[in-house]
């Protein structure tokens, strides 16, 4: 058997990969591993549960529930609420465990779970895999006033974090029109919630959760819907979240699309401008264009790279002192006001900046030149020698051929026979070009 967790938890499809039967029995082991730990030394345990609409949540939900009281662990179902939210909530009500059912941006029929640490953090590996190592074990069950309580807190925690979310911007929206898509998801009311708290004049999209309809042809993974209404409505931009709105995209006023690299730049941006940019060090992933790094080298901001996953930004972060950080699909962790990427949060900054400033977001986010890229997929080929002599001489030579304004990347993928070679360079014609010849080099060298 593989591993369970995931970079993000649990995740697969519903009923068949993530069960009840598996959300119950992890729940159990996860109580056990934590209070071996100490973590609930001294007090009654308790957690905080919540979950994006899908239908699969609702069951998933109360196996979680079911599980963690079983083993002891009061219970706050606080029903439909955006993962940071969840986040949140569990380091401002100084709980000792959060739980997520969620699959993000995946398709409705996944789901997931995802456990947070006292403090709203994400779990260490080392704890996830002494859950995973004591999932079915006997053990002794508590009985009377031992079992744990579950109590359903629904409208008061999705207040208690918009009021949080609108406490962290400084500039009021007042005079901003903002389209805002749902993704017919997690924040369907608390996002839209806290933008007109903050002043903003907002109209919504995509904010009608059926338990089906989840990301579907909506949010930042479509924000196709979300151009068009920005342009019909005259609005001065717009935001779109995922299924769990941990991420958030934008929209300029004339439809154009500004993504999480672009979002980054303005935000360090400002934060350098206030003084709150810790370290004056944007982290990013290696999949962030070189536009970023060279607009961030020219406003002396330095940035440091991780590999792909929220994770690794995160784990940098924290080992650094770092302050703002993200990915190119707009998850963007505000470390000051967040333990994890959260798009409301972003949203209302890149709002609040908008504001400040009086220039469009257009203006704004063209400090961030997007340098062309090109990414091929190579398939059938065998994806653990990308160390081939031949093939990193190649890269080499691309690279010095490129100069500062291009660079390759590398990526073997983790679940199938493929690599992907991504190229980025001054023009889209020399992009192309030097990718497909990659490709070529790594199918005639690491064919199966």
């Amino acid at each position: 058997m593989g591993r369970l967790f995931g970079t993000d938890g649990v995740r697969g499809l519903a009923n068949r990969d993530v069960t009840a039967e598996l959300a119950l029995d992890v729940s159990v082991a996860a109580a056990h591993v934590l209070a071996s730990r100490g973590a609930f030394e001294g007090h009654r345990p308790r957690a905080v549960v919540g979950r994006d609409p899908r239908a699969s949540g609702e069951f998933l939900s109360a196996a979680v529930a079911a599980g963690l009281a079983s083993a002891g662990v009061d219970v706050d179902l606080v029903g439909v609420l955006p993962t940071p939210a969840v986040a949140y909530l569990t380091g401002a009500r100084e709980v000792d465990l959060g739980v997520v059912l969620s699959a993000s941006h995946n398709p409705m029929p996944d789901n997931g779970i995802k456990f947070l640490a006292r403090g709203g953090h994400k779990l260490e590996d080392d704890v996830e895999l002494a859950i995973e190592a004591r999932l079915g074990e006997d053990w002794e069950r508590p009985v009377g006033a031992d079992v744990g309580r579950i109590r359903v807190d629904i409208g008061l925690a999705g207040q208690q974090y918009v009021e949080h979310l609108v406490s962290t911007v400084g500039t009021r929206l007042d005079g901003l029109r903002i389209v805002v898509d749902c993704a017919n998801g997690a924040a369907s009311e608390v996002g839209p919630a806290a933008l007109r708290e903050a002043g903003a004049d907002v109209v919504v999209i995509n904010a009608s959760p059926d338990g089906r309809n989840i990301n579907e042809d909506a949010g930042s993974t479509h924000p196709e819907p979300l151009q068009a209404a920005v342009v019909a409505a005259h609005a001065d931009l717009g935001v779109a979240f995922d299924g769990d709105a941990d991420r958030c995209l934008a929209v300029d006023g004339a439809g154009r699309l500004v993504d999480g690299d672009q979002i980054m730049g303005v935000l360090a941006i400002a934060l350098r401008d206030r003084g709150a940019l810790p370290h004056d060090t944007l982290v990013t992933t290696v999949m962030s264009n070189l536009g970023l790094r060279l607009a961030m080298q020219a406003a002396g901001i330095a940035t440091v790279e991780t590999a792909v996953g929220d994770r690794y930004v995160l784990e940098a972060m924290r080992a650094g002192g770092y302050g703002l950080g993200g990915e190119q699909s707009g998850h963007i962790i505000l470390a000051a006001h967040a333990t994890t990427g959260d798009g409301v949060l972003t949203a209302l900054h890149l709002a609040a900046r908008v504001a400040e400033t009086g220039r469009t977001l257009q203006e704004l986010a063209s400090v961030v030149g997007r340098l062309p890229q090109t990414l091929v997929n190579v398939g059938g080929v065998d994806r653990a020698r990308t160390d081939d002599g031949v093939l990193q001489d190649a890269i080499a030579a691309a690279e010095k051929a490129l100069g500062e304004t291009g660079r390759v990347l590398l990526r073997p993928s983790g679940t199938e026979p493929l690599v992907r070679v991504m190229v980025e360079a001054a023009t889209q014609d020399e992009a192309d070009r030097v990718a497909h010849e990659l490709a070529d080099v790594v199918r005639d060298r690491l064919a199966l």
